[in-house]
C-alpha cells in the first residue's frame, strides 16, 4: 500500500493549474485565486498620521504645569500648518501630523481650559504616531499569485489602490453518482434503497473551496450509463469526482469505464478510514474517485482531493495544522494502517465519538476534528496525540 505523503505527492505532480485567467472587480473577487501579484500603488500610510484622538505636541516644550494654546484643528483627511511654538494642534485618529510636531498625547491625558489645555503626563517622542509606509509602501508585493481572496485580502487589495483583480478562472468539477440503491431526500425509499448523502456532502465541500459543481445526478449501475455519463463529465469540466464505483463488484462500472475512456490508476493507501484512491484522465480532465462509505469519502476528500484541487486553481495546497494535546480516551489495540478517528475536545482532552465506522456520518456531524494515529501505535487515556481540526482540513 501507498503511504498517504506517496500517493499525495503522485496526485500534486500531476496537477496542472488551469489557464485563462479573468479580470473582476473586488466586489466579485471573494473567495477567487489571484492569478497575478498584487503589487501596492500607494504607501499605507501615505504620510505620518495620528493613532489617536488628541493633540499633537513637541515634547521639548513640555511642562507639567504649563497651558498651551490650541492652535489649529485638523480632521483625517486635511492636511494641517506648521505647528506653531508653545502650542498643540487639535489632531483625530488617521489625520496627518503637522509639521513640527513629534508626539500625539491622547484626550484622556489632557485637561481642557477653555481654547488651552494642560497635559498631565510627559509625552514620549514618537508617541501614537503611525509612520508614513509602516504597513506597506508603494512597490510591495502585498499577496503572491494563488492566495484565495477573503474579506482581509480584498480589503488588502482596496487599500493598495487596486480596483480589479486578475483572477484564475473558477475551476469546473463535474460529479454524478453510481448506485440504484441510491435515492434523492424527499423521495419515497424501497426495499433495500437510501438517501444519497454523498452528494450534499461532497458538492458542499467543492463549494466551500471554490470549484464551479457541475452535478450530472444519478447514474444507473449499468456499463452504457456510465460511459455516457463519463463523456458528459469530460467534456464540460477539468476535473470529475465521483464516490463509489471502483471495486471490484459486477456492478461497479466506472473503473472499466474508464479504462474504455482513458486510464485510470487504482491505488490502495494506508489508511482508515479510506483505503481505495482512484485516479486518472479522460483526454485532459482528470479522475479522481473517492470511497462511497459516506466517512471514507469525506476524510479521502479532504487530504487528498482539496490540495490536487488548490494545486489545480493555482494555489500552494494548504499544510494541515496539527495540534498536540491530551488524549481523554484508550485505543489499547493498534491498527496496521494511519487512522483518522473523530473527535472533538472537551475539558482540555480529545475524545472520540463511540461509533468510528466509516458509514457513521453522525460522527462528523458531532466531530471537530480528527485523531491521527500513526499504524501499530496502541494509545493510553493521557497519551499525546496529533489532533487536526476541521478548519484546516477544510479552508
Amino acid at each position: 500500500m501507498l503511504s498517504i505523503e506517496e500517493a499525495l505527492q503522485t496526485l500534486l505532480s500531476a496537477a496542472q493549474p488551469v489557464t485563462n485567467p479573468e479580470w473582476l472587480p473586488l466586489a466579485l473577487a471573494q473567495g477567487r485565486i489571484l492569478a497575478t501579484p498584487l503589487i501596492s500603488r500607494v504607501s499605507v500610510p501615505p504620510l505620518d498620521n495620528s493613532a489617536m484622538d488628541g493633540y499633537a505636541v513637541r515634547c521639548a516644550e513640555w511642562a507639567e504645569d504649563r497651558l498651551y494654546p490650541i492652535s489649529q484643528r485638523i480632521p483625517a483627511g486635511h492636511i494641517g500648518a506648521e505647528l506653531a511654538p508653545a502650542s498643540v494642534a487639535r489632531i483625530f485618529t488617521g489625520a496627518p501630523v503637522p509639521l513640527g510636531a513629534d508626539a500625539i498625547v491622547m484626550q484622556e491625558d489632557c485637561v481642557a481650559a477653555g481654547e488651552q489645555i494642560r497635559i498631565v503626563r510627559r509625552p514620549r517622542l514618537g508617541e501614537h504616531i503611525r509612520r508614513a509606509g509602516e504597513d506597506f509602501t508603494e512597490g510591495q508585493t502585498l499577496l503572491s499569485a494563488g492566495t484565495r481572496l477573503g474579506p482581509a485580502q480584498l480589503g488588502l487589495a482596496a487599500a493598495a489602490g487596486a480596483a480589479i483583480l486578475q483572477v484564475t478562472r473558477p475551476l469546473k468539477v463535474a460529479v454524478f453518482f453510481t448506485g440504484d440503491e441510491l435515492k434523492a431526500p424527499g423521495e419515497a425509499l424501497g426495499p433495500g434503497q437510501i438517501y444519497n448523502s454523498n452528494r450534499a456532502t461532497l458538492t458542499a465541500l467543492l463549494h466551500q473551496i471554490g470549484c464551479h459543481v457541475i452535478d450530472l445526478g444519478d447514474v444507473p449501475d449499468t456499463l452504457t450509463a456510465t460511459v455516457s455519463a463519463l463523456e458528459q463529465a469530460a467534456a464540460c469540466a477539468d476535473i470529475i469526482v465521483t464516490s463509489g464505483g471502483v471495486s471490484v463488484g459486477e456492478e461497479d462500472h466506472v473503473k472499466t469505464a474508464l479504462t474504455q475512456l482513458g486510464r485510470l490508476d487504482m491505488w490502495k493507501v494506508a489508511m482508515k478510514p479510506g483505503k481505495p484512491l482512484a485516479f486518472g484522465r479522460i483526454g485532459a480532465t482528470d479522475f479522481l474517485g473517492l470511497p462511497g462509505n459516506p466517512v471514507s469519502a469525506f476524510v479521502v476528500f479532504c487530504l487528498f482531493a482539496r490540495p490536487f484541487l488548490q494545486a489545480r486553481m493555482g494555489m500552494t495546497p494548504k499544510a494541515l495544522t496539527a495540534f498536540t494535546l491530551t488524549s481523554g480516551f484508550a485505543k489499547p489495540t493498534p491498527g496496521n494502517r494511519r487512522e483518522f478517528m473523530r473527535a472533538r475536545i472537551e475539558n482540555g482532552q480529545v475524545i472520540l465519538y463511540p461509533n468510528q465506522s466509516s458509514g457513521a456520518l453522525s460522527s462528523l456531524a458531532w466531530a471537530e476534528g480528527l485523531v491521527d494515529i500513526p499504524a501499530d501505535t496502541p494509545i493510553k487515556h493521557g497519551d499525546l496525540v496529533q489532533y487536526i481540526p476541521f478548519a484546516s482540513l477544510l479552508s
